[in-house]
């Protein structure tokens, strides 16, 4: 299970390098769950170095597949890593595949290596938005590479406040029956680490947590903060590898 960690400016990047991040993540909070960032802030902390997996998130995208493109391209084009679309304006499955296909495509023609996450939401009832079951089939059908769930409201209810264990549970078996990676978000904190395992999550994503007074709008990134996340989940990875190989003996 990896630890993505979100960042909003380059001064945070170094608290998310210290303390162990495995993807790091830029958006700005300030715009949304995803929130798109400025491409000279992308390729700022590309030029400072290869050495970690980049990921840009390119906003809660309303329902226009061109915009969407366009937006991918550019971040691309600045040198990510993982390309982040949160699929918030699509209403129906048909429009979410549309809008998807067309980041896929867009990145792809830039670097076929760049993996592209489609994001939906586990608070979509709030405002009728795409089913989250949908959510891996459509990222399956339009060519994405990561199906991931957030929350898109941000007032202080998590991912676990929209949706029950085995919601999430059939998500993430959904998801790799694709052979795609799942990743889940959503103010989650240090103490859903072990069940976001026990679900089979390949990415976890963490922002309020790892921030100063635990605020990811204003709230800055904490290296302790970050470095205790990473501690547990690479510690579950370390057990699971244990096991693995005890059962393969």
């Amino acid at each position: 299970m990896k630890v993505l960690i979100s960042i909003r400016s380059f001064e945070e990047l170094f608290p998310a390098i210290e303390g162990g991040a495995d993807i790091i993540d830029l958006k700005n909070p300030s715009e949304g769950s995803l929130g798109a960032s400025f491409p000279w802030l992308i390729k700022k902390i590309r030029n400072y170095s290869n050495d970690f997996t980049l990921s840009v998130a390119i906003g809660d995208m309303p329902n226009l597949p061109g915009t969407a493109a366009l937006a991918a391209s550019g971040a691309a084009a600045c040198g990510a890593d993982i390309v982040k679309v949160g699929l918030l304006g699509p209403n129906s499955f048909e429009e979410g595949v549309k809008l998807l296909e067309s980041v896929v495509k867009a990145t792809k023609d830039i670097n076929k290596n760049i993996l592209v996450v489609g994001a939906g939401y586990s608070d979509f009832k709030i405002f009728n938005g795409i089913d989250s079951m949908n959510i891996p089939a459509i990222c399956n059908s339009a060519g994405a590479d990561v199906a991931m769930l957030d929350t898109y409201i941000k007032d202080g209810r998590k991912l676990f406040d929209f949706l029950d264990i085995e919601h999430l549970r059939k998500f993430v078996s959904k998801t790799h029956e694709y052979n795609l990676l799942a990743a889940l978000a959503g103010s989650l904190e240090p103490k859903d680490i072990n069940i976001l395992n026990d679900l089979g999550a390949d990415v976890t994503g963490f922002r309020s947590a790892v921030c100063s007074e635990s605020d990811r709008k204003n709230g800055v990134l904490e290296i302790d903060r970050v470095r205790e996340i990473v501690e547990i989940s690479h510690h579950l990875n370390e057990k699971k590898n244990v096991l693995k190989s005890t059962i393969a003996i």
